[in-house]
């Protein structure tokens, strides 16, 4: 397993980038900006994006992101244990259909989703531990409203979800019998990072003000608050003393920590989107951003990816993809077929390559980056590439023929060209040597004789052409920059 990340190097600063001779507004920006803020995008699409400013690419894809719906309201939304006949069989229905339509979105609004996964990778719940499909949805629903909304409500509100409190026993914390659990995770986890500004006596005190969340009626039924198991008495929180609740809780949290909540949270931000390791001076802009805007994570989004340093180049191909952004970013920039059988599969893999839509592994999310990779998973991976590869050429092997034509000038008739442009076009920074290229160009040029490539009498219109782009992509998926975004 691969464990220590690459260093960051990018000098950029968070002054919006501009199109320059040393670092120009060209396919590779825009396609570094379709894959860190969404999963990628068609060749047209971005051929058309090129047309637009840095500036105006960014606003169009947050904006998209703000206007594009959650997903809709199914019929068990507010279903109790009490609705079910075959609670068990008809809730695994439940979760594997949610989940499908919520890959589908993903196909769709990439940047919406990507962000919306982000959130549950941070606020971690595990459907394996609550069970209840209604509590799955007002848990969802809650990361796809707030994803660009204020982070203080979003915490606020997270709190108090179902999910949340049956999966880290916040619906067992009384005035009786304090439970910790949510409470350390609130500071360690979702707001400060560990062992970042409290105490362990912090925690015990912030358990009794959360108390009071125990009004729980039957399995998958709202759970609300209830006064008589609210802890009453004095508590010291930040050094703050007072007859604290759960909104008091929240206020001195945010008064007290805002700037490590800010740097902790603009830190994982810069992560995920931009580079495993931390540009301090980033982070701390990002930070100044998020406070100066009471929370609201819009602008931090807007000036993050705007930002020269985001387009550095330093930055580009430097993070290993996850299962679920490896599976759709290859479907979405090969143009592949998208449908329900796709769907289906990419939810399937992604759990057998430990990346399984609503139960991250443990409290902390999935790790991510090289975590990714390692002996048993890395041929995982390239037979998720082979399955969509193949069921393409087998359904609609036009597809193939299509994205080679469309890369290449003039429809060339050149092996070498072809292969370099397939290449460049799906490998961030393309190979790193000629030798890799050649050896590349000989898989692209399979059974066909040499001498009709010598002859110049071979073209992209040939029937062998689906095979021999199939082939490539084939190729291309295992050589270890593919993994990369």
């Amino acid at each position: 397993m691969l464990t220590v990340p690459p260093p960051n190097c990018a000098t950029g600063t968070l002054v919006p980038y501009a199109d320059s001779a040393a670092a120009p507004w060209n396919r590779a920006r825009v396609q570094h900006l379709f894959r860190r803020l969404g999963y990628g995008a068609t060749q047209g699409t971005i051929a058309a994006a090129e047309q637009l400013t840095p500036d105006a690419l960014v606003d169009q894809l947050i904006d998209d992101a703000l206007n594009a719906p959650s997903l809709p309201e199914p019929t068990w939304s507010n279903w109790t244990i009490d609705d079910y006949s075959d609670f068990g069989a008809e809730s695994s229905v439940q979760l594997i259909e949610y989940a499908n339509d919520w890959i589908g979105t993903m196909l769709d609004n990439g940047a919406k989703e990507r962000i919306t996964l982000f959130w549950h990778n941070h606020f971690v719940t595990r459907f394996e531990d609550y069970f209840c499909p209604s509590w799955m949805y007002t848990y969802h629903q809650l990361l796809q409203t707030h994803a660009l909304g204020n982070f203080r409500e979003f915490v606020y509100e997270m709190g108090k979800t179902p999910a949340m409190l049956v999966f880290l026993n916040g619906v067992q914390n009384n005035r009786f019998e304090p439970n910790e659990n949510y409470a350390r995770e609130l500071f360690e986890l979702f707001t400060l990072g560990q062992d970042n500004g409290y105490t362990q006596q912090d925690i015990v005190e912030t358990a009794r003000a959360l108390t009071g969340w125990n009004g729980f009626t039957s399995a998958c039924a709202p759970i609300t608050f209830t006064e008589f198991l609210h802890d009453p008495d004095s508590k010291t929180i930040f050094g703050q003393t007072g007859n604290w609740g759960y909104d008091e809780l929240h206020d001195i949290l945010f008064t007290e920590r805002a700037t490590e909540i800010s740097e902790y949270i603009c830190g994982k931000i810069y992560r995920h989107f931009v580079h495993p390791e931390i540009a301090e001076d980033i982070v701390a802009g990002l930070a100044e951003t998020l406070r100066a805007n009471d929370w609201e994570l819009e602008p931090v989004f807007r000036q993050l990816f705007k930002s020269e340093h985001f387009f550095d180049e330093k930055v580009m191909g430097v993070q290993i993809k996850s299962p679920l952004e490896l599976m759709i970013n290859t479907v979405i920039e090969s143009d592949f077929i998208i449908n329900e059988d796709v769907h289906s599969y990419i939810l399937y893999a992604g759990y057998q390559l430990n990346q399984g839509l609503f139960n991250p592994i443990d409290v902390a999310g999935w790790p991510g980056d090289r975590d990714w990779v390692n002996t048993n998973t890395i041929t995982g991976r390239w037979q998720t590439s082979d399955f969509f590869i193949f069921a393409n050429y087998q359904e609609e092997p036009q597809r193939l023929v299509t994205l080679a034509q469309a890369l290449t000038t003039d429809n060339a008739n050149d092996p070498a060209l072809v292969t370099q442009a397939i290449i460049d076009y799906l490998v961030p920074g393309g190979l790193a040597t000629p030798e890799a290229y050649a050896a590349a160009t000989d898989v692209f040029k399979w059974e066909v004789p040499q001498n009709y490539y010598d002859s110049g009498e071979w073209n992209l219109f040939w029937e062998t052409v689906p095979v021999q782009v199939g082939l490539l992509m084939q190729h291309i998926s295992r050589l270890p920059e593919f993994q990369l975004s």
